[in-house]
Parts: structure tokens; sequence; C-alpha cells
């Protein structure tokens, strides 16, 4: 379940980013829809790097890495 909503945001935070990117291109920088897609897009990936913080503090993310 967990793993779903990590990816589930991560799907969010790019289709922030593509929608900013065309808002930069539609609006050639003069609105504030590149702002608040940017906005958007960094609490989404706060909420994504909280989930995998808790994903590893609960156990439920494991890492494999034999270094």
């Amino acid at each position: 379940m967990l793993k779903a909503a990590i990816v589930l945001m991560l799907l969010a935070t790019l289709v922030s980013l593509f929608s900013g990117l065309v808002f930069l291109v539609k609006d050639e920088g003069r609105g504030s829809r590149v702002v608040n897609a940017l906005t958007v897009r960094v609490g989404l990936t706060a909420i994504t790097v909280a989930l995998v913080a808790w994903g590893f503090y609960s156990g439920q993310l494991v890492s494999h890495v034999s270094w």
C-alpha cells in the first residue's frame, strides 16, 4: 500500500512538472500559473520524501544494498 502511494505521488509530481512546462511556454513567463505549479510540485515532493522516510522508519521499506 505504501509503495503504491509513493508511486502515485511520483506520478503526480511528473504531471505537475509537465503542466508547469506547458504553462511556461503558453504564458511566456507572465502568469502566476508557473509559480503555482512549482508550489504544488514542491509540496508533492515533500510528501513523497515523508512517505519514504516513514516507510524506512516503520520497516515497510528496506534497503538491500550490500555495501
